[in-house]
């Protein structure tokens, strides 16, 4: 744990360096898309009627889908060029090896990170929600929590991946083909139920479902089972659980020859 500890101090101090330049997309970011989608093309699905989305305003159903989308783009990008940084362009990892530092203090101190900088986007984010008025339930405020989990659902996997490549060129499948076809047809920007019973299917196997579901029903206040709430938590669990199990290998498959 100790070992583990100094790999996220090692992070926190280089984020230290570069914070000014996250500003944009920690907090402008939410703001454009949240007044873009939300209230500008929000105002015209309301006119034809909130029955559809359970009596909410567009820009309340839609808050919380953005707020776990978010998570997983900071994880996605904070998964990737940053990994390949540290394992082959500034070669960080291998010097840590040269220390007491092991494989498993190396990603779990890395993981520790991700969740510190997803609780700093996620908690900017509810932040604009409150001010637009979009959090409906007081319990609106575990959606937080919710988002971190969404996005360690993705960076552990994703980090797994990212010590298998040599290059960035997967990096631009990775998001292409993979995270933007996720954030557009998971119920980010309308229910799940709208898509064929086939592509239900599949997003409901892939985590970022989970993690809008979960946050909506926290921050609208709706009805929802607690069989339904626990299998969201455990889908996500089950990702952070199987990512966090493929990284131990493939970096240690990288770092220890």
């Amino acid at each position: 744990m100790s070992a583990a500890f100094h790999v996220f101090e090692y992070n926190l101090w280089s984020y230290r360096r570069i914070w000014r330049g996250t500003l944009f997309s920690t907090f402008l970011s939410p703001i454009l898309f949240l007044a873009a989608m939300g209230i500008g093309l929000g105002a015209f699905v309301d006119r034809s009627g909130a029955s559809a989305l359970g009596g909410v305003s567009y820009a309340a159903f839609l808050a919380p889908g953005l707020l776990a989308g978010q998570a997983m783009q900071t994880a996605g990008f904070e998964s990737t060029y940053p990994i390949m940084g540290a394992l082959i362009w500034d070669r960080t990892y291998h010097g840590m090896l040269a220390t007491p530092i092991t494989v498993p203090s190396i990603v779990f101190g890395q993981l520790a990170w991700l969740a510190v900088r997803l609780s700093l986007v996620a908690a900017a984010f509810f932040l604009v929600m409150v001010a637009f008025g979009l959090v409906v339930s007081p319990l609106g405020v575990l959606s937080i929590p919710i988002a971190v989990l969404t996005g360690l659902a993705f960076g552990a996997p994703i980090m797994a991946f990212s010590a298998t490549q040599r290059n960035d060129q997967g990096f631009a499948a990775l998001f292409r083909f993979g995270l933007t076809p996720m954030f557009l047809f998971s119920g980010t920007f309308f229910p799940i139920d709208q898509l064929p019973g086939k592509l239900q299917l599949v997003a409901e196997l892939l985590p970022l479902h989970h993690g809008v579901a979960l946050a909506r029903h926290l921050c609208l206040g709706d009805e929802a089972s607690m069989v339904e709430q626990v299998a969201h938590l455990g889908v996500l669990s089950a990702y952070v659980a199987i990512g966090a199990t493929a990284a131990l290998y493939t970096f240690r498959r990288a770092l220890v020859k």
